[in-house]
């Protein structure tokens, strides 16, 4: 992609991770979640520290907040409440920050990251993810589902989502050693092409080893939709149980800011138009990324 031929849109980076860096209690298995409860500011500081870095799309922190996992580990009832709180900590640092921020509702696997193996049945799939949705759809300008290791699952969450009829992206994970194929084994871009004819409006892969985001970018660019990608900083993550915490996940040491701008990068010089972080992505890495793409000549979009 020439650099004056398209905006970039910069996502936000790992709000998880970013929370555990910050808060002084222990992971537990709903993750981020359960930060909405007990620190609800660090939340809002988050976000406007990513708008900071020049972050322009940011993602309700609702992550591990869906009706199996808080069946599994905490208080279904805490659902709405749990919702409620991740909008209302997006919203409040949009409004502070006074930039041109999307709020992206999140709409994450069901039962676990990187498990294919345990995505329930499609009928409970398009339940569940209608009930994510209607519980964010009045205060986000697009969804987001993210970390799609299957493509049965991704087409629940983007039928739900699109019924709603605000833009819907979806964000697969792929195999850390074959960024053409889902964590499933499914073909990228065959799954991609069936979402977009689903109506997905951007197609992109997310927390995967940027290794594989570089790979994947070929089986995207042409869906005649944008793509991109945002990577994790894990060694690995596929390891990950139903359940666990990431704190048992190895963080590599050759992904600072400037090494995690030159991956990303090279998704830009590929076509892709949407580029972020995901788990173990701060928000000097979105600051080193932004400085990076313009000076090379890139258009950032809000800026």
């Amino acid at each position: 992609m020439r650099a004056d031929e398209h905006p970039v849109v910069l996502l936000d980076g790992g709000m998880g991770q970013e929370l555990r860096r910050r808060s002084e209690r222990p992971a537990t298995p709903l993750w981020s979640a359960q930060v909405m409860l007990d620190e609800p500011d660090l939340v809002t500081a988050i976000h406007r520290d990513f708008i900071d870095a020049g972050a322009r799309i940011i993602t309700t922190n609702n992550y591990s907040a869906t009706p199996q996992r808080l069946a599994r580990d905490g208080d279904p009832d805490l659902f709405a409440p749990l919702h409620a709180a991740a909008l209302n900590a997006a919203r409040q640092a949009h409004e502070e920050s006074g930039q041109a921020v999307r709020i992206a509702g999140c709409l994450p696997p069901l039962v676990a990251s990187y498990h294919p193996e345990v995505v329930p049945d499609d009928a409970t799939c398009l339940r569940d993810y209608r009930r994510l949705v209607q519980v964010q759809a009045e205060g986000v300008d697009l969804f987001l589902c993210e970390t799609m290791t299957l493509t049965r699952e991704a087409l629940a969450a983007t039928r739900a989502a699109v019924e709603h009829g605000v833009p819907v992206w979806v964000a697969f994970s792929v195999d850390d050693q074959d960024g053409t194929r889902l964590r499933s084994g499914e073909p990228l871009a065959e799954a991609a092409q069936a979402v977009v004819e689903a109506g997905a409006e951007a197609v992109l892969v997310n927390c995967s080893v940027p290794e594989a985001v570089t790979t994947a970018m070929a089986s995207l660019a042409d869906l005649g939709v944008p793509f991109g990608g945002y990577a994790n900083g894990f060694t690995a993550a596929a390891s990950l149980p139903p359940g666990g915490t990431v704190e048992a996940l190895e963080t590599r040491q050759d992904l600072g800011p400037e090494g995690y701008a030159d991956h990303a990068c090279r998704w830009v010089e590929k076509g892709a138009t949407i580029v972020g972080g995901c788990c173990e992505v701060s928000p000097a890495h979105i600051a080193a990324l932004a400085e990076r793409l313009t000076a090379r000549g890139y258009r950032l979009a809000g800026s």
